[in-house]
Order: structure tokens, then C-alpha cells, then sequence
């Protein structure tokens, strides 16, 4: 096993189609956690939930989140994003990066019929900004 760098981690948070699983903090202090997509804008991670969800009620109220993305194949690795949230509404935006997550996840052609699907008034737009990450590779080996 050996730690990544600050730019491998990136990397290895852009590449391919990892779903990342989102820790965050309810209202009455348990815990939560949910796959989400995202993808990256420098080191910033960009996701949308709806503003009713566990997740989005967890991150209005407390804007802290931890993200954890792994490979699950041999020799497997890991990255670790602990930070901080910022909540936006905006329409626009959310048109734009839904297409974009779309873009890395779903079939050819249908990004932007996802993009239209969340960029819609009762969904958030999120953006993570990295306090500490923490990335692990060739953890068999």
C-alpha cells in the first residue's frame, strides 16, 4: 500500500465511473450516508441532490461531508475528501453540471435529458471543497 499524492487522488477521482458514497450529519446528530455521482471543477466535487432529501436537509443544516470513492478491483485503491459544502439553487448551474455528472455516467445521448430532469426548482446544486483528502493505492499489494 502507499499513499497518493494530492494529484493522483484527483486524478483518481476524475477518472472512470466511481460513485462516491457521501457521509453527512443529520439534524439530531446520526450519521448518513448515500452513493451520489459527481465530478470534479479543479479540486472542488460537484453533485445535485433534491433539497428535501436526508442528504440535502444533512447538508443545509450542517455543511460538513466526508466523500469516499474506491476501486473495487485488485490491487484496490481509495480516496478519501473531507470538507466543506456550498448550496446553490441556482437553475443555470444546475442545468449545467447535472449534464455534466450525466456526461461521465449515463449513456451517449441522454446527458442532456438528465441535465433538464435536475436542473429544476426543489433540487440542489452541491459543491465540496476539500479540506484534507487522503488517497491509498495498491492497498493488496
Amino acid at each position: 500500500m502507499s499513499a497518493m499524492s494530492n494529484a493522483e487522488s484527483l486524478a483518481f477521482l476524475a477518472e472512470g465511473t466511481h460513485t462516491g458514497k457521501l457521509a453527512t450529519t443529520r439534524a439530531d446528530g446520526r450519521p448518513h450516508v448515500t452513493p451520489i455521482w459527481f465530478v470534479l471543477d479543479g479540486e472542488d466535487i460537484i453533485f445535485t441532490t433534491g433539497a428535501s432529501s436526508v442528504k440535502g436537509k444533512s447538508l443545509a443544516h450542517d455543511a460538513r461531508a466526508m466523500l469516499a470513492v474506491d476501486e473495487e478491483v485488485f490491487p484496490y485503491s481509495f480516496v478519501l475528501v473531507e470538507g466543506t459544502v456550498v448550496l446553490s439553487e441556482d437553475l443555470d448551474q444546475l442545468v449545467l453540471w447535472s449534464t455534466r455528472i450525466a456526461e461521465r455516467y449515463v449513456p451517449a445521448g441522454q446527458a442532456e435529458a438528465y441535465g433538464k430532469r435536475n436542473g429544476v426548482p426543489g433540487e440542489l446544486l452541491v459543491r465540496l471543497t476539500p479540506t484534507k483528502i487522503i488517497g491509498e493505492k495498491d492497498i493488496a499489494l
